[in-house]
């Protein structure tokens, strides 16, 4: 592109950038070809060439990019790819503010800023960096804003170091209010000076008055056996050690020691200095400043107690927590062992009933054969053992069905002493002791009263038979810390012990206590389900259970219940239900155990009641709904299909009147119940039963 003539004004611009614009294409922008550049545009380029402060012009709307030779020294490596380029593409991580400047400049608005931060890209890396800017429109030849000449004075340098000027300064102010604030409150004991060559001391008056000099002791000359003298006498050596080593070897001093005051006690100090030495080595002179440590010293005794402290805690936590874990996998390990119990003894349950209810019938049809007789009985007297065992399982294993109620301890006394003592015998001395006014629980009667039972009957035989033993119960209140690692929540609480003092158990002998099936009776003198059974009940009834014993120190075995602040129930009536033999009441029959369901039958019938029968839940709500009228729905609680014994008693409730519904089961697995806790108004029969426990509990159910 040829150069413009001198009448158009461009030959006389100088400097690169003057022979970089001449050489630019600037067809493609919007200024035009150069020789059609406006004079107005002309002129401030040549102005802006000739300037040495870093100066750019943006034309037109787009702000195409016209800079001189200090502006390309300032874009770095940018340039020259700014030339002729828009602002906002040529600086695009700050499109935003050029775009305001923009807006601004061409209605005819100025602008400038005083170190202004902006974030640029330099060698793809983002910097802050601060610019003084200022910004002015410029007029085309028609005399309205056609641009914008901006100047551009990076003063990065000048910020940061006016701001490390300012960080020293407030640096520099805070350190002095340090030391203003330690003179002040007089943590300097005041600076002495060492003659070493003549062993002579020159201190300020706060030194001396430290180390207790005569008054008229000149401070020039102060002798250095009166210092040590008042130097705690532990101390010395150390401090002589340090000495030496500064002396000979130059090093820093820094000396914690005690100085004695004139009232007998001792004050933390802190001396600090260095040896000065001639050219030849020699010691000179010693300076050096005395600090007060005392209060830091007092700080830091407090802290070594107090870490003293929380290790002793962090290991009493530490044990707590061992404790706890072991106690875990004990209750994990007998966990797993009742389940494992419990669903062996449903099955067995239903295995007693068969044997159980064929025995009665076989000694009824037979009621004339003294043989039939005396084997059925036999048969039947083992059956009672293994429902009993059964029992004992399933209470260790915590799915016994329990019915539980608000109990008063008196009844330990009341209604259990004179079975107690019958069944321990007369050797055995029995002492029963409760507070004045001892706090209900909610449990089973029963099965506490036969828990106590067991656990009595335990230390009657680790007695040998003769001794003493101490039932009570002891109001407490259980703590956070107790209370870890046990199942149970602090509060109130009804202890229940049970101690004797006979010869105790082995630690090996204590672990393995509520296992079942453990025992140190010779064969043939225990089951070994005693303890267990009664570990399952208190667990099933929300409480803990621990054993005290150690070898010749005897047993106590200690039961903790929640207080219970429901009020006493009142005393039920007796069931007043119809009498069987009169054949007025129809009860269905629903067991899925053929063999079950036969013996059932054939004793209700034996009682004069009408029977229907059922094989599962689906086939009596089928007999229900076609309009089957009974009296009571007699059914196992675990049954096959798809109608639940539990949907049998909600429909029988919402009849009018409702129907009464007896359950049976070796086993409920927690269907009628909530953790085998039975509602007041659930009745069950427990499998194995007889006739005679069977016409009861119709007649009980009826009558209610």
């Amino acid at each position: 592109m040829p150069f413009l003539s001198d009448h158009h004004g461009c030959q006389g611009w100088k400097g690169e950038m003057a022979e970089r614009i001449r050489a630019f294409d600037w067809s493609g922008t919007s200024l035009g070809p150069l020789q059609h550049w406006s004079h107005s545009l002309r002129s401030t380029v040549q102005l802006m060439l000739g300037s040495p402060m870093p100066m750019v012009m943006l034309w037109g709307p787009l702000g195409y990019m016209i800079y001189n030779d200090a502006y390309a020294e300032f874009a770095g490596g940018r340039h020259p790819y700014l030339l002729g380029c828009a602002v906002e593409l040529g600086w695009p991580e700050v499109a935003e503010f050029n775009r305001g400047v923009m807006n601004t400049c061409l209605s005819g608005g100025t602008l400038s800023y005083r170190s202004k931060e902006l974030v640029l890209l330099r060698n793809g890396v983002p910097e802050d960096v601060w610019m003084d800017l200022y910004y002015s429109p410029v007029a085309g030849d028609d005399q309205a804003p056609a641009g914008v000449i901006a100047i551009v004075v990076e003063t990065t340098a000048h910020v940061i170091s006016e701001r490390r000027r300012q960080a020293a300064e407030a640096a520099y102010r805070a350190e002095n209010e340090r030391v203003q604030l330690a003179l002040n409150a007089g943590a300097l004991l005041g600076s002495f000076v060492w003659d070493v060559q003549a062993n002579v001391l020159s201190s300020d008056e706060r030194f001396a008055r430290t180390f207790c000099y005569p008054p008229d002791q000149p401070l020039d000359n102060l002798p250095i056996d009166i210092t040590e003298s008042r130097i705690h006498p532990d101390d010395v050596s150390r401090i002589k050690e340090l000495t030496h080593y500064s002396v000979t070897q130059g090093g820093p001093y820094n000396a914690e020691y005690r100085v004695r005051r004139e009232d007998g006690s001792y004050t933390w100090v802190l001396a600090s200095g260095r040896c000065e030495f001639d050219d030849s080595g020699q010691a000179l002179r010693f300076p050096g400043v005395l600090i007060d440590i005392q209060e830091r010293k007092i700080a830091e005794e407090a802290l070594r107690q107090l870490t003293r402290n929380l290790e002793q805690r962090v290991l009493e936590e530490v044990n707590a927590r061992l404790s706890a874990e072991e106690q875990l996998r004990q209750v994990q390990k007998l966990e797993a062992i009742g389940g494992l119990t419990g669903g062996v003894a449903h099955d067995f349950n239903n295995l007693l009933q068969v044997i159980a209810g064929n025995l009665h019938l076989l000694a009824r049809h037979e009621a004339d054969n003294a043989n039939v007789q005396r084997r059925s009985a036999a048969a039947l007297a083992a059956v009672e053992r293994g429902a009993k065992l059964s029992n004992q399982l399933l209470a260790f294993a915590r799915r016994q069905p329990l019915s539980p109620a608000n109990y008063h301890p008196r009844h330990l006394h009341e209604g259990l002493g004179e079975l107690l003592q019958r069944a321990l015998g007369e050797t055995i001395h029995l002492e029963v002791q409760l507070p004045a006014d001892p706090w209900c629980i909610h449990v089973d009667r029963n099965q506490l009263e036969n828990a106590v039972l067991n656990l009595a009957i335990n230390a009657r035989d680790a007695l040998g038979g003769e001794g003493r033993i101490l039932i009570s119960a002891e109001n407490q209140v259980l703590d956070p810390r107790f209370c870890a690692g046990k199942g149970i929540g602090a509060g109130q609480y009804l202890c229940l012990s049970v101690a004797d003092n006979g010869p105790g158990m082995s630690a090996d002998v204590l672990k393995q206590a509520f296992e079942p099936f453990f025992t140190t009776k010779v064969d043939g003198h225990g089951t070994g389900l005693g303890l267990s059974m009664v570990f399952g009940f208190v667990k099933q009834s929300g409480g803990h259970i621990e054993i005290l014993s150690s070898p010749g120190q005897g047993t106590r075995v200690q039961m903790y219940f929640a207080r219970s602040v429901a009020p006493q129930p009142p005393a039920a009536a007796p069931a007043q239900g119809p009498r069987a033999g009169t054949g007025e009441a129809c009860i269905l029959v629903v067991e899925d155990n053929a063999e079950v369901r036969s013996a059932a039958v054939e004793m209700l019938e034996h009682e004069g009641y009408r029977v229907r029968t059922a094989a599962s839940g689906d086939a009596a709500m089928q007999l229900l709904l076609e309009g089957l009228k009974v009296d009571l729905i007699f059914t196992d609680v675990v049954m096959p299909g798809l109608i639940k014994s539990t949907d049998l008693a909600t429909w029988a409730k919402t009849q009018a009147p409702p129907i009464a519904v007896l359950f049976t089961s070796g086993h409920t697995r927690d269907m009628i119940s909530r953790n085998h806790q039975l509602n007041p108004d659930t009745h069950l029969l427990s499998k194995p039963y007889g006739p005679a426990d069977l016409s009861a509990m119709v007649r009980s159910v009826l009558g209610a």
